[in-house]
């Protein structure tokens, strides 16, 4: 009983707890006792305490394999806190001055550490190697295991020495292998590859209770995130995108629309992602815009939400990463959005990967189309990927499934015409093989097994293919089929499917919802067309410039567009930097022109009793943000517009686009050096005069009233930037 007593001292002494959670208690003694362990504990379980505890109690030092810098930085700090002693744990990695190395390795070699945290590149090293034969280990910890196999979402070739390394370094040295995400097949490939067959296995459940998990097709994506975010002000939250350029661009424009958000990636230098971290633990950044280099390790417990901006690559990846909320047990709500698209994308990825890793590849991701597009309950689904049985009622309203009315369909005459297919012809297709036969699809491989000639073959056309989906989905829920993902996503039937075969049953499953089709993936939303337009505040505002343009003896056009009058018709700003959303509005034109339409939108919503829409207008992207910057900077230095198109890789036409839209919102140019080169004064003063007096700002109009023979498009452009930049602005 000494090691009983002494491990809740130490729990108390070092980390501060009265009680173990789960199986940690078990694990830690296990190790204690120098038996190999492997620990399947999801996220926010207490993965770390065991092998930190043991690690503390035990003479020698453990050596911890950890595939993050920021991990093993995150932890050895904790740790260092928890001990008050800076010696008590190391990290040797690549980020490690000389000077740095000897301390470290004068530390071990004296007894004063107790952890040594280890990236398995640097494991492999041989003066690492033969440093840690100089020294007592007492165990080694195997952090995020399922990197060891090719199935898991994480694969790390390096990770795969790690045995034949331990071997190298000193006999019947035990393993403590950990992950958070483990299908059944990624737990026998962790077991072999490190020979640890015999190892106890402690496997808690992989439901975290507290999480809320909601796919949405991709409809305006940015603009749904803003609005998100804005909804849950005050709350931490992570945005994964699945492109570097992604996430500098979403987090540019979070940044834009007031919201404090660092974006986090492999292309950052250390110390920039190290400050970021920092920045997001100490609450200084409300969010954090990532690949999924992001997040491994972060002990931030209490992250309300995360969003998946492209939909993950892996079941492992999405579990992993949407594991990352809620750690503390509070909310956690989980959204990501899906669309075709993204999947073509991650297949065209795949093109160029062997074929081996290709097909891995392929079946990894058909699983995550499969849970999108499905209609169960989602926890179900996840928990089923993980081989864990969990009845739907247990889900309580914790999904976005399980809050939507379903469509269910009779199963058993279409259950049983499946089940026989799959034993009749030996588990040797596919479900799209298998939908192909019932659809009467006739290609190559139907023909070349003559299923065209099968007696089930079309008839099931009439359901169509969304039916047959959602059919084999929840075959494969229900345990009667399962598929061979070791041989290209094969289905086979199982002892519950053959069962049924023989004494078959009603049932009821569950109709998959056909997903709206996704928009093209777009940064520069606008919000223009959301909301029906309100007639009698626009003829206000309309009437409202009209009075301050003849008051500054200017046409109405130059004041606001009509666009943009339109746009505060739906989203009733009411203060001036609302009325800086506005697109075409910008902060020179609101503090210009905005106070008088803000004061009479606000009397208006309050006359009218008007439930104003949140989600106001999302301002413009960041690359064009960049753009506009570097526009500006060239006109100060008069640079002729034809050249800094041709430097910016962009037409002249469209550069005379983006310098309207700067001018348009409010931003002072003075173009006249070029405007001179172009066009003689008399012209200019000709176009001057007509725009002075016209009602619109058309450039169709101002040709025909000035004769297309004397003026181009370009010249009547080019003249009314200027005419609205020096009156307007």
């Amino acid at each position: 009983m000494e090691i009983e007593k002494s491990l809740y001292d130490n729990l108390q002494e070092f980390f501060g707890f009265d009680t173990f959670k789960g199986d940690q208690e078990a694990i830690i003694t296990n190790i204690l006792n120098k038996k190999d362990t492997f620990v399947i504990m999801p996220t926010g379980g207490g993965k770390s305490i065991c092998y930190q505890l043991p690690a503390l109690m035990s003479v020698g030092t453990a050596v911890v394999i950890s595939p993050l810098i920021a991990l093993m930085k995150n932890q050895v700090d904790q740790l260092r806190a928890f001990g008050g002693n800076e010696s008590i744990a190391h990290f040797l990695n690549s980020s490690l001055t000389k000077a740095d190395v000897a301390k470290v390795k004068d530390d071990v070699s004296n007894g004063r550490t107790k952890l040594l945290y280890v990236a398995p590149e640097s494991l492999s090293k041989e003066e690492n190697i033969h440093f840690l034969r100089s020294i007592q280990v007492s165990f080694v910890a195997v952090d995020e295991a399922h990197c060891i196999s090719e199935w898991g979402h994480d694969f790390r070739p390096e990770y795969r020495k790690i045995r034949t390394i331990i071997n190298g370094i000193g006999p019947n040295i035990p393993i403590i292998a950990l992950t958070a995400t483990a299908t059944p097949k990624v737990q026998s490939d962790i077991r072999k590859n490190l020979q640890m067959n015999d190892a106890a296995l402690f496997k808690s459940s992989f439901n975290r209770s507290n999480l809320y998990y909601e796919i949405r097709t991709k409809k305006n994506v940015v603009k749904e995130i803003v609005k998100f975010i804005k909804n849950n002000t005050g709350k931490s939250g992570i945005i994964y995108c699945l492109s570097r350029k992604k996430v500098e661009e979403i987090a540019e424009v979070l940044n834009i629309n007031g919201i404090k958000a660092l974006p986090y990636h492999a292309g950052l230098d250390a110390k920039t992602r190290a400050d970021t971290q920092d920045k997001f633990l100490m609450e200084d950044v409300e969010v954090i815009v990532a690949t999924i280099a992001f997040g491994m390790g972060i002990d931030k417990p209490d992250v309300r939400y995360v969003i998946h901006h492209d939909i993950p690559k892996s079941m492992e990846g999405y579990y992993q990463e949407t594991g990352r909320a809620g750690r503390d047990g509070g909310e956690g709500v989980c959204v990501a959005f899906y669309s075709k698209k993204d999947v073509e994308k991650l297949t065209k990825f795949m093109k160029d990967k062997p074929v081996s890793e290709r097909e891995i590849g392929t079946q990894i991701l058909k699983e995550v189309i499969d849970y999108s597009e499905s209609s169960v309950c989602r926890r179900k689904q996840i928990l089923h990927y993980f081989g864990e049985k969990f009845d739907e009622t247990g889900c309580n309203s914790m999904c976005d499934n399980c809050r939507t009315t379903k469509t269910y369909f009779d199963a058993e005459a279409d259950l049983l015409k499946l089940l026989s297919f799959i034993q009749e012809e030996g588990n040797r297709f596919d479900d799209k093989h298998i939908i192909n036969v019932f659809l009467g699809q006739n290609n190559q491989p139907i023909s070349s097994y003559k299923h065209d000639e099968h007696a089930l073959f079309g008839t099931g056309k009439e359901q169509g293919a969304n039916y047959w989906n959602s059919l084999i989905r929840q075959a494969e829920l229900a345990d009667f089929v399962k598929k061979d993902i070791d041989h290209y996503g094969l289905l086979g039937l199982t002892e519950g499917g053959k069962k049924y075969i023989n004494n078959p049953y009603g049932l009821k499953f569950v109709l998959n919802r056909p997903m709206e089709s996704a928009d093209e993936d777009s940064t520069e939303e606008h919000g223009q067309g959301s909301g029906t337009l309100d007639t009698e505040l626009l003829l206000m505002l309309k009437e409202l410039r009209k009075r301050i343009a003849k008051q500054k003896s200017l046409p109405p056009f130059v004041i606001f567009q009509d666009p943009s009058l339109d746009e505060m018709c739906t989203h009733y700003p009411v203060t001036i930097d609302e009325l800086k959303q506005i697109h075409g509005v910008g902060a020179g034109k609101a503090l210009k022109f905005g106070a008088q339409f803000v004061d009479l939108i606000k009397k208006y919503v309050e006359e009218k009793d008007i439930d104003r829409p949140l989600d106001l207008v999302v301002k413009s992207t960041a690359n064009r943000s960049a753009l506009k910057v570097s526009i500006i900077q060239n006109i100060d230095r008069k640079i002729g517009l034809d050249d800094i198109a041709s430097s910016k890789g962009i037409s002249y036409e469209d550069l005379l686009k983006e310098v309207e839209s700067i001018v348009y919102s409010g931003t002072k140019l003075n173009i006249g050096y070029f405007v001179d080169e172009m066009i003689d004064q008399d012209r200019q003063d000709e176009v001057y005069d007509y725009f002075k007096t016209a009602e619109a700002d058309s450039i169709k109009a101002a040709l025909a009233a000035l004769g297309e023979t004397d003026y181009s498009y370009e010249d009547i452009q080019l003249m009314r930037i200027k005419f609205i930049s020096e009156l307007g602005n």
